[in-house]
């Protein structure tokens, strides 16, 4: 089953610790689709940017618990994917944040 790109990833993650590593190190971080691999996730992020992914790093974040009143619940899991532009590669919808 083919995937489209925009359906495996889902936003960026603007973050303080993600904008230090975009900086420090040229990585930028994606709230991906939990079903995604890395090897889905570097084709999505290379075709929809258009630049060369070096490498992808995922985790799989538990949602935190929350309570609204005497209402308890929790946060959905979600999938988070680090990765590594190549050097001379940028996504500029990171520059402008």
């Amino acid at each position: 089953m083919n995937k489209h790109p925009y359906d495996i990833i889902k936003s960026p993650v603007v973050t303080e610790k993600a904008g230090e590593a975009k900086d420090r190190a040229n990585k930028v971080t994606f709230c991906v689709d939990p079903r995604a691999n890395k090897i889905e996730i570097k084709k999505a992020v290379e075709q929809v940017f258009k630049v060369k992914v070096e490498r992808v790093n995922v985790l799989n974040v538990p949602g935190k618990p929350k309570r609204l009143g005497r209402h308890a619940g929790r946060r959905p899991d979600w999938k988070k994917a680090i990765v590594t532009l190549a050097e001379g590669s940028t996504i500029e919808v990171f520059d402008m944040v």
